[in-house]
């Protein structure tokens, strides 16, 4: 009785799985069928190979010798390493949206950061001439503003009263040589001519040597406190005039290339919101700021009523007039790997090949390609991910393929 309820057990069990390997075989996503389907077409077997050992390669089908498993084909039309292959019915599934590589002209405009600075041209330092003592200091404060000519400090200086009582001698002697020696001495002490002439009208020695500002501007440092002694060469005032401003621009390294002199530039500042300055880039640096890999870049605007004020951080837009047609596709499709950009080309019928390519110049989403694609091709912008790993990781098992004959 117990061996004939076993051999019924047991034919039950061989009916299940043939009508199991039926049922798989009938799916059309199943790899049975997949496999059926290959194999009833003429494609050809270029050798059989166990997945865990790809690199040895054998003749003809059967169990693997390493693993408890069958061997599986190698197609012909798969001799591509790096190609990737995806049933259609299954590339919905994956989420794979592809897009049209298009030419046309990138949207003018590269976007790039900077900030308001001083006019270095517009830029005084009032230093002392001789030495001496400030006693008097009429600008106290870092920030002040000053006009053309303003007094700004008054030093007592020995040399300065010397040197004048040396003048007045020669005037009174009518000693011409000696009047202009004296003149000429109190010139390059810092006497203006002005003070000179009122010197020579007046008779008096001028106890104090008087600093006047040479232009306007804003006190941005100062070096002296009254009671301080000065000495020759010693800053006492920095003055910078804001009426125009430079804004420097910090260009990418990557998009250094097309920036040149006289591009047009629109500045904002968010200090200053729906406001848009505009103007030309006045000078490129020629050195690259190593720190942040940007190409320093800047634009002098007027600022008449100084809104623009140094320290503001601005957002500018470089209008590019020489940009010429380009292939385009979404900056999405683009795959940084850092030693190389990759694009995944979909060539129909579910099957798809990594190309590399040169990315150029980006903007607003869309991305020039330099070379490696050509109009018309379509680009995968969507799980192209997975499929770059996929094919990545075909390339590595092909390179472990013996030069020599399949076994």
């Amino acid at each position: 009785m117990n061996t004939r309820a076993t051999w019924i057990t047991a034919g039950v069990a061989v009916l299940i799985a043939a009508a199991g390997w039926a049922y798989l075989a009938s799916r059309p996503e199943s790899p049975v069928a997949e496999m059926s389907e290959r194999l009833s077409t003429d494609t050809k077997v270029l050798y059989w190979f166990d997945p865990m050992r790809p690199d040895v390669h054998f003749d003809k089908p059967g169990k693997s010798p390493f693993m408890d498993m069958d061997l599986l084909p190698k197609y012909a039309d798969e001799n591509d390493s790096a190609a990737v292959t995806i049933d259609p019915r299954m590339i919905q599934s994956l989420g794979v949206r592809t897009a049209m590589v298009r030419r046309g002209a990138l949207a003018a405009g590269l976007r790039v950061v900077g900030a308001v600075v001083a006019d270095e041209r517009r830029i005084e330092v009032v230093e002392s001439r001789s030495n001496g003592w400030v006693e008097r200091l009429h600008v106290r404060a870092v920030g002040d503003p000053v006009t053309a000519g303003q007094l700004l400090a008054e030093i007592y200086a020995p040399e300065l009263a010397a040197s004048q009582e040396e003048l007045l001698l020669a005037l009174e002697a009518s000693d011409a040589a000696l009047a202009r020696a004296a003149r000429e001495r109190l010139s390059r002490l810092g006497v203006s001519h002005g003070q000179l002439d009122e010197l020579a009208r007046t008779r008096k020695v001028a106890r104090r040597m008087r600093i006047h500002a040479p232009r306007g501007g804003v006190v941005t440092e100062l070096g002296v406190r009254e009671g301080a002694q000065v000495a020759p060469g010693m800053a006492l005032f920095r003055l910078a005039d804001l009426s125009s401003v430079w804004i420097t621009a910090e260009i990418p390294e990557a998009d250094a290339a097309q920036i040149v002199a006289g591009n047009k530039v629109e500045v904002r500042l968010a200090a200053l919101p729906g406001q848009v300055f505009r103007g030309d880039i006045e000078y490129v640096y020629p050195t690259l700021n190593t720190a942040s890999r940007t190409l320093p870049a800047r634009v002098r605007l007027d600022n008449p009523q100084l809104q623009l004020k140094p320290g503001m951080f601005a957002e500018l837009t470089v209008q590019d007039d020489r940009r010429q047609q380009a292939l385009l596709v979404p900056a999405e499709a683009l795959i940084r790997t850092g030693t190389r950009s990759v694009v995944i080309v979909a060539e129909g019928d579910g099957r798809f090949r990594p190309a590399q390519v040169t990315a150029g110049a980006e903007h607003d989403g869309v991305i020039e390609i330099v070379n490696g694609l050509v109009e018309g091709q379509e680009v995968v912008i969507s799980g192209q991910f997975l499929i770059d790993s996929e094919s990545t990781l075909r390339t590595a098992f092909g390179r472990f393929a013996p030069a020599g004959e399949p076994k």
